[in-house]
């Protein structure tokens, strides 16, 4: 048995499908990556909010921490802090009473359709912590972000590091959950209790 796989093995033949990585591999893929990656998101409990730039996203996030009752919301991206800065929103920039924190609102790599997951590093100012720690967490993510599959985000990443890729990469799926115990699914166990994403439009 071995010998006639070594045998196969020594024999080379032309991949019979060359373009299957690229072929459709579901119905999905006919639709808008929105549509797909909102309907996979919702499935797996996060919550979704449309954004049409920056003043929706500001409004949107002042309704949400109404609705959540939440003061220290955390958020260290220079980015992320100018945006909000612009508009007078109050957020915690350092570390400052950081176990206290309710709310951390990081970026992402991209956003994962097939699955409705978000992929995140740790080459920025927001490292592991603010995905992780805070009982909330808000990620702004940009529509340009969005792709069919992780191979597609893990190439947006390769062109925007090149050589310098970071050191962490990983996947969110929604909320922080656990069923070890009696089978009861319990949101919040190991991380965020609840995940948002404010897709920012910038097709147009």
């Amino acid at each position: 048995m071995l010998k006639k796989i070594r045998q196969a093995l020594l024999q080379k033949r032309e991949n019979p499908h060359p373009d299957f990585e690229d072929s459709p591999l579901y119905k999905d893929e006919e639709e808008p990556l929105d549509v797909t990656f909102t309907r996979e998101f919702l499935a797996v409990s996060g919550n979704f909010i449309y954004c049409d730039g920056e003043i929706a996203v500001v409004e949107n996030l002042i309704a949400l921490v109404e609705s959540l009752q939440v003061k220290k919301i955390y958020a260290w991206e220079p980015s992320i802090q100018q945006m909000l800065g612009h508009y007078g929103f109050p957020i915690y920039k350092s570390e400052a009473d950081f176990l206290d924190a309710e709310v951390g609102i990081t970026t992402c790599e991209a956003l994962i359709a097939r699955n409705g997951s978000i992929l995140i590093s740790n080459h920025n100012f927001s490292g592991r912590r603010l995905s992780i720690f805070p009982p909330a967490h808000i990620v702004f993510a940009k529509t340009s972000q969005l792709v069919m599959d992780i191979k597609h985000g893990l190439n947006l990443v390769k062109e925007k590091y090149g050589e310098h890729m970071p050191s962490l990469l990983s996947t969110i799926t929604g909320p922080s959950r656990t069923a070890d115990i009696e089978k009861k699914l319990v949101l919040g166990a190991h991380g965020p209790k609840s995940l948002y994403v404010f897709l920012i439009e910038d097709r147009f």
